[in-house]
C-alpha cells in the first residue's frame, strides 16, 4: 500500500497526478503555471470536487514542488511525505537508449540530460522535476517514462530518413515520435473492448489535441508513427506546422524578416498550424464558433481533418488493413464533428460512425455504426496511470 505522484514538467509548468495504489485511486490532481515568470496560478483539485486556487510567486520547479507536497498536508491529502513511496516523471526524450521506462539512477539522468538536443523546449525542465523530487523526497524511487520508447518498436524502413546514412549512424538522426505513453495505454484498451489480444490487432489512433499524432499499431508495436525527429513534424496541430517542405523554409528566410533557422524553428513551433493558418486561435474549439464566417478559420479546420485522412490512409497501406480507429486525446475525446466528419470520409474502409453513438464527449465507448466492418472507438487517454502503474512494475523488480 502506498501512494504514487506522476509529475509532468513543462518550461513554466508542474502538473501531477496522485493515485492510491495498487487501487489505482486518483487523490489528487493539480497543475501550477507561471513559474519563474511572477504570478504563478496554482490549483489543486482533491476530495472528490473540492479545489484549491491562489496566486503567488514561485521561482523554481524546486519551490513549486514542495508547494505542492506542502498542500497535500495541509489540505489532509496526506498526513506525511512518507505516505508517497513513488515518483514517476514524464520524459518526452529516450532517444536510442531507453526501449522502457527505468528506475532514474545517477546514471540515467546523466544519459537524460545528454539528450537534451533530441527535446530543447522539454528535456530540460523534465531534468528539473526530477532534481527537486529527488532533493525533496531523497529515499523515494523515482521513475522516468519516456514519450519515446513505445515507438523504439519502428522498423528500419520506417524511421529511417532519406538523407545520407552518417547523419543516423553518427548523430542520431531518425524519426523518434511522441505521445508514446498515451498510445500505449489506449492500445490496451483498444483490445480489451474489442476482446482481442493487442498482438492480434492492427489499430490506428488518433491523438488529437494541442499537440497531435498519429500511430500505426500492428503486431502490438508501434509500426509508424506521424511525429518525426521532433515532435513538430506529422499532421496540424493547434500551433505546430506538421510536415512542410523544407526548402520553403530556406525561402522563407532569404525572402522575409525571418533572420535564422532558429527563428523559423520557434515560427513552425509556435505560430503556425491551426493559429497560424487561421488567424484567429489555436483552440479547434473558437475556431469552430467562426469558420463560418470566416474563410480562414474553415479552412484551418479541413486542413486539420485532411492531414489526419491522409495518415490513416498511407497507414491501413502499410499494415495491410485495419481493425479498429481510435480516438483520443483532447479534441479527440471532445469533438464531436470532427470524429463524425474524418471517419465519414473512410467509409471505403469499412468505418462507419453511428452518429448517435458519437453524441458523446470524454466517455470509453463503442461509436461504430451497425453493418461497418471495422470498428471506431473512443477511448479517454489516461498518461498518468500508465507512468504510476510503471512505479509499481519496477519497484517490484527493484524488491526482488
Amino acid at each position: 500500500m502506498g501512494k504514487s505522484i506522476a509529475i509532468n514538467a513543462g518550461s513554466s509548468t508542474l502538473k501531477y497526478k496522485l493515485f492510491q495504489m495498487p487501487e489505482e485511486k486518483v487523490l489528487s490532481s493539480g497543475a501550477i503555471d507561471r513559474i519563474g515568470l511572477g504570478s504563478s496560478l496554482v490549483e489543486i483539485k482533491y476530495d472528490d470536487g473540492k479545489k484549491y486556487k491562489d496566486t503567488i510567486d514561485i521561482d523554481n520547479h524546486e519551490q513549486a514542488i514542495q508547494l505542492v507536497l506542502d498542500k497535500l498536508l495541509s489540505l489532509g491529502i496526506i498526513k506525511d511525505y512518507n505516505e508517497i513511496t513513488g515518483v514517476g516523471h514524464r520524459i518526452v526524450a529516450g532517444g536510442e537508449d531507453f526501449h522502457d521506462s527505468v528506475v532514474i539512477t545517477d546514471d540515467v539522468l546523466k544519459k537524460i540530460e545528454s539528450l537534451t538536443d533530441f527535446a530543447p523546449l522539454h528535456q530540460p525542465a523534465n531534468v528539473l522535476g526530477i532534481k527537486a523530487f529527488k532533493k525533496i523526497l531523497p529515499n523515494v524511487i523515482s521513475v522516468a517514462v519516456f514519450d519515446t520508447s513505445f515507438h523504439t518498436t519502428l522498423p528500419e524502413v520506417n524511421y529511417t530518413y532519406s538523407l545520407p546514412y552518417n547523419y543516423y549512424s553518427d548523430l542520431g538522426v531518425r524519426k523518434y515520435g511522441a505521445h508514446g505513453t498515451s498510445f500505449r495505454y489506449v492500445s490496451q484498451r483498444a483490445a480489451a473492448m474489442l476482446g482481442k489480444p493487442l498482438k492480434d490487432l492492427k489499430l490506428v489512433i488518433l491523438h488529437l489535441g494541442a499537440g497531435a499524432s498519429i500511430d500505426a499499431i500492428k503486431d502490438g508495436k508501434s509500426f509508424d508513427t506521424s511525429m518525426g525527429f521532433s515532435p513538430v513534424a506529422g499532421i496540424t496541430m493547434a500551433t505546430r506546422s506538421g510536415d512542410v517542405d523544407p526548402s520553403a523554409l530556406q525561402y522563407i528566410i532569404d525572402k522575409s524578416d525571418v533572420k535564422d533557422m532558429n527563428e523559423m524553428i520557434d515560427i513552425l513551433n509556435h505560430k503556425s498550424g491551426l493559429v497560424g493558418v487561421s488567424g484567429v486561435s489555436a483552440d479547434m474549439r473558437e475556431i469552430e464558433g467562426v469558420m463560418h464566417e470566416n474563410h480562414r478559420a474553415m479552412l484551418a479546420r479541413e486542413i486539420f481533418k485532411n492531414r489526419i485522412i491522409r495518415y490513416i490512409g498511407s497507414y491501413v497501406a502499410e499494415m495491410g488493413g485495419i481493425d479498429a480507429l481510435v480516438y483520443t486525446a483532447g479534441i479527440g475525446e471532445n469533438d464531436i464533428m470532427i470524429r463524425q466528419e474524418v471517419s465519414d470520409k473512410l467509409g471505403y474502409f469499412g468505418i462507419k460512425v453511428d452518429p448517435k453513438k458519437n453524441d458523446i464527449r470524454g466517455v470509453e465507448r463503442d461509436l461504430s455504426a451497425d453493418g461497418s466492418t471495422t470498428k471506431t472507438l473512443l477511448i479517454p487517454t489516461d498518461e498518468e496511470l500508465m507512468i504510476v502503474r510503471d512505479i509499481e512494475r519496477l519497484r517490484k523488480t527493484e524488491q526482488k
